[in-house]
């Protein structure tokens, strides 16, 4: 399998793994979506006769640097619509595992050192693809339209992911994969990036089950989209019209919208926005995503699609470590924060019952980290189970001593290397809270035996959630850690507090 045929050409990779698995990198699925093809859906890659060179990854979108160490885009780098696919040498018809990357709609790439889809493939025995979509502006930002011009779609990186997908139905056999049997999985970002598109019209077909690890919500309304844009505009010192951003470079409006989130850190009087300025995400336009995701399985939308969610137990805590977050440390700031967000009073009172001993700061990264990823993440779980779906619930509870001394979270991004495999590479000790242990090792291939598992199946392992939405939630934590000291369980204080758009 060291050249593969695809319906654009063919392609060679590099074998991995001693040589049990083929790496084959950098893969057009799209046509550069830059010049005539910028902000519009995604085109066809062009065809190539000579065998294609696909051993490294192919160039990140546009985006400023975020992680250290990460790729690094650059002006010229057009061909961004690539993707990525590990397969054991010998793969035929064997469950397919395609993963979107997370980063805030804004940074990030497939070329992250924890999604390396090797141990997957090796161990999980499936053949697994990474996904390169468009980010920021580019992927997300609304492009107003006058009379007499072009629609500019919004969600142009959930349409690239739909384009990936497409390209998975078409050439994924060639590689050893099964067509008709497709996980679509995510983190954080990626996590919602699968939960619209199983309400999308466009992905209809094209995956049976999804796996979704930290959802954020919620999405944005129309109205949020346009102002961001009017913001995005003025930065860039541009109208906020379809020419003008057009003409305006890629890079220019990168650092418009880093211009727009510094703003809205240093502004308190900017409302939800002060806190985390998060400024781009998937729209609820009515036409590309036609609805939110914890709306649509009321519809019965995506039931037949098998969903696994998963949440970490301390997600925000790694925002405050990364300091990408404002720092909440009195009682009156928490207060604030929980009317910026429209949280019912009461909220932050129970949980500070709940914990009595502990820091406003602490509470503060309880109740956003509970608000943006696990509660509505458990949401997701249990509206699609009521909705008659196929869903299994989970929660990342890795905790213990540090080699410092401090304490290891199960912060945000902390699953993702254990579910790959990848959790002992040194590209990750910060996120793990350094090298791992014994059982840790014992961990990451239960997780990936689940993966692997639900690909296969639609089982990973665990019983699914009733028609109520309710039933077991897996504790994934190492197995000498069972006596750590249990977190609050704060569920119950959500209870009649609704989700919507942002903007809304």
């Amino acid at each position: 399998m060291d050249v593969v045929e695809t319906r654009n050409g063919p392609v060679r990779g590099r074998r991995v793994a001693d040589g049990d698995v083929v790496a084959v990198l950098g893969v057009p699925y799209a046509a550069p979506p830059f010049g005539a093809a910028r902000f519009r859906e995604p085109q066809p890659a062009e065809r190539w006769r000579e065998v294609r060179e696909c051993t490294r990854f192919g160039p990140v979108a546009p985006q400023s640097a975020q992680l250290p160490g990460a790729p690094v885009w650059s002006p010229g780098d057009e061909d961004v619509l690539t993707l990525n696919v590990w397969a054991p040498v010998d793969a035929s018809a064997l469950p397919v595992l395609v993963w979107i990357h997370g980063g805030a709609y804004t940074f990030g790439s497939s070329a992250q050192p924890d999604f390396d889809g090797t141990v997957l493939a090796r161990d999980g025995r499936l053949v697994v693809v990474t996904v390169n979509y468009r980010l920021g502006f580019e992927g997300f930002g609304h492009v107003p339209s006058t009379p007499g011009t072009r629609r500019f779609p919004d969600n142009r990186g959930l349409l690239d992911q739909v384009a990936a997908l497409r390209w998975v139905r078409d050439n994924i056999g060639a590689f050893g994969g099964d067509p008709e049997n497709v996980t679509l999985a995510g983190q954080s970002a990626g996590a919602t990036s699968a939960a619209c598109l199983m309400m999308m019209d466009r992905a209809k077909g094209l995956f049976r089950r999804a796996i979704a690890h930290s959802a954020v919500g919620p999405c944005f309304s129309a109205g949020l989209a346009r102002e961001i844009t009017a913001r995005v505009a003025a930065a860039a010192g541009v109208p906020a019209t379809a020419d003008a951003l057009a003409a305006a470079s890629p890079g220019a409006l990168v650092a418009a919208s880093d211009d727009v989130v510094d703003a809205y850190r240093h502004d308190p009087a900017s409302g939800h926005l002060h806190y985390d300025p998060v400024i781009y995400g998937p729209v609820v336009d009515g036409d590309v995503l036609p609805v939110e995701p914890l709306v649509g399985p009321a519809s019965g939308a995506a039931a037949d699609v098998d969903l696994l969610v998963c949440r970490t137990t301390q997600e925000y805590w790694l925002m405050d470590a990364v300091d990408s977050s404002a720092k909440v440390t009195a009682w009156d700031e928490l207060e604030r924060f929980a009317a910026d967000f429209g949280l019912p009073e009461g909220l932050v009172g129970g949980y500070r019952e709940l914990m009595p001993d502990a820091p406003v700061l602490d509470v503060h990264l309880s109740v956003f980290g509970d608000l943006l990823f696990a509660e509505y993440s458990s949401r997701l779980a249990e509206s699609h189970a009521r909705a008659g779906g196929l869903a299994y619930l989970s929660h990342f509870d890795r905790r213990r001593t540090g080699p410092d001394g401090g304490e290891v979270r199960a912060w945000h991004c902390a699953d993702v290397p254990f579910a790959f495999g990848n959790h002992a590479l040194p590209d990750v000790e910060f996120l793990v809270g350094g090298a791992p242990t014994t059982a840790d090792h014992r961990l990451s291939r239960d997780m990936v035996a689940a993966w692997a598992t639900f690909a296969a199946t639609g089982d990973p392992g665990w019983q699914p959630l009733d028609t109520t939405g309710a039933g077991p939630d897996r504790d994934w934590a190492p197995d000498d850690a069972r006596d750590r000291r249990p977190l609050p369980d704060t569920r119950a204080l959500w209870r009649g507090i609704g989700y919507r758009p942002l903007g809304t």
